[in-house]
């Protein structure tokens, strides 16, 4: 009988914690919580455990609580799409109000995390959560332009690492935002490409045209070469202390024109398999180009 209660509490944590990952969107809040150690590698004229940990925790928290605030406004919605209506309100394993509770007790945390560093990482992690929520979400099935306001907390994380370690705000991390801030184009119309039928039956407004056609093709080609021109900028050494050797420039150039590759594909083909391997190559380029950064500035 204990075995039994046992197994039946064990299986129900185990539940709780999966539904809790999926509230969060645990691989992406992982991801953003990466961008954020690179910035913080790249500002840092030394590194600090506790720093690290506070921005780890903090950048964590406040990704998940976009997240679960975002679940909770678009509930209904998500209950017809198939790629949503699995998550853990719509499909009633949670409750609107346990939601709320975990959004608002991971917001709280994450400020205050972020503020022990220092108040200016502590207002960007803010407006990251305040542009999601309040402008991104609501726009998404009003305007296509919700993906170029969506950019902007999406561009925050690599950007914060930098403030983190050196409490300002510069060129240097304002380069690091332009250069994630381009690259959620072409990520995200990829994305919107593949799962353009899906959205549709939420209502939501991914591409740029509002079709999968050349119009919104091209626009994907023109930001990914922006991104590439953005990512290899402080090879010229005009970002301050944010630079980059000719040998990392041309790397990264490389991945960026493999990434460019991908996406005159897409322009040619227009198939959702051509997108999914755009969306997958851009997810590459931005954490190993991240990598290269903090490698070059080390070696």
């Amino acid at each position: 009988m204990k075995t039994a209660v046992s197994t039946a509490k064990s299986t129900s944590w185990a539940l709780a914690f999966s539904d809790f990952k999926e509230i969060t969107k645990v691989r992406l809040a992982v991801s953003v919580v990466f961008s954020s150690i690179a910035g913080y590698f790249l500002g840092a004229s030394e590194i600090n455990v506790l720093s690290l940990l506070l921005l780890g925790f903090g950048g964590y928290c406040m990704v998940g609580a976009s997240n679960a605030y975002n679940q909770v406004i678009e509930k209904d919605l998500d209950a017809l799409m198939d790629r949503t209506k699995n998550r853990p309100i719509p499909a009633g394993r949670m409750s609107v109000r346990t939601a709320m509770a975990i959004a608002i007790s991971l917001t709280v945390l994450g400020v205050i995390s972020l503020y022990i560093l220092n108040p200016k990482t502590a207002m960007f992690g803010a407006i990251s959560i305040f542009l999601y929520t309040s402008v991104y979400t609501p726009l998404k099935t009003r305007t296509p332009l919700a993906v170029f306001v969506g950019a902007f907390p999406g561009a925050i994380p690599f950007m914060l690492g930098w403030v983190a370690a050196t409490n300002d705000f510069g060129i240097e991390p304002g380069t690091l935002f332009m250069i994630q801030f381009f690259w959620q184009f072409p990520h995200f119309w990829a994305l919107g490409w593949m799962l353009d039928d899906d959205y549709k039956k939420g209502g939501f407004k991914m591409l740029p045209t509002g079709k999968k056609d050349k119009g919104t093709a091209l626009q994907i080609i023109m930001y990914t070469i922006w991104m590439i021109v953005i990512s290899v900028i402080p090879v010229f050494g005009i970002t301050g202390r944010l630079e980059l050797s000719v040998a990392a420039a041309i790397i990264i150039f490389l991945m960026g024109m493999t990434m460019l590759i991908f996406a005159f594909r897409l322009y040619e083909k227009r198939d959702n398999r051509s997108a999914k391997n755009l969306m997958l190559i851009s997810v590459s380029y931005i954490t190993l180009m991240q990598i290269v950064y903090v490698v070059d500035r080390f070696l």
